[in-house]
């Protein structure tokens, strides 16, 4: 499953750890005293940096491959099914309604229907900005200060630097050029 490989879904050990991710995910969204939710955010997830801010909801199939760096800020609503690894770095800006979505599912409909999936890491360089309600595809690294716009599907590479919007994203300026009038 980590490596890309195709599994089923069903299988035992999987429903089992996704249900001990959804248990501590319901706690960690109910929770009110900082102290507490940080606690268990760092059981929920493989990693998480000091300073950081994940606000409720957030959703995770496993948590246990999701690796978030320090001083990163991620707004309500957050998405991430980490059936493959996802590693975010340190100060990143995360909108409200961001799904990082690791999971695919074959073309090949006769695997489909026998519920077969993969699934392919996600890399967020450090300090990225992925406006609200953005959509980050498996297989997919986003280079360090590289800003995606709200809205925005990313199916494939982009590097750092860029500013990148549409469906599919593509880089249409640097950060480090103003926008023409």
């Amino acid at each position: 499953m980590l490596s890309g490989d195709l599994y089923i879904a069903d299988d035992p050990d999987l429903i089992s750890a996704s249900q001990q991710a959804a248990e501590l995910a319901h706690r960690y969204n109910n929770a009110l005293d900082p102290s507490e939710r940080q606690e268990l955010l760092s059981q929920l997830l493989a990693g998480v940096g000091e300073e950081t801010v994940i606000r409720s909801p957030l959703f995770v199939d496993y948590g246990s491959n999701l690796t978030v760096g320090a001083r990163t800020f991620a707004n309500f609503g957050l998405v991430a099914l980490d059936v493959a690894p996802i590693s975010i770095g340190d100060d990143v800006q995360i909108g409200p309604n961001v799904q990082l979505l690791t999971a695919t599912h074959p073309v090949d409909k006769d695997l489909r229907r026998d519920k077969w999936e993969s699934a392919d890491p996600i890399v967020i360089g450090n300090n990225v900005w992925l406006g609200g309600g953005v959509i980050v595809l498996g297989g997919v690294s986003i280079g360090d200060n590289t800003v995606v716009g709200a809205g925005s599907v990313v199916s494939r590479d982009l590097p750092a630097d860029v500013v990148a919007v549409g469906t599919p994203a593509r880089a249409v300026r640097s950060v480090d050029h103003p926008a023409d009038p």
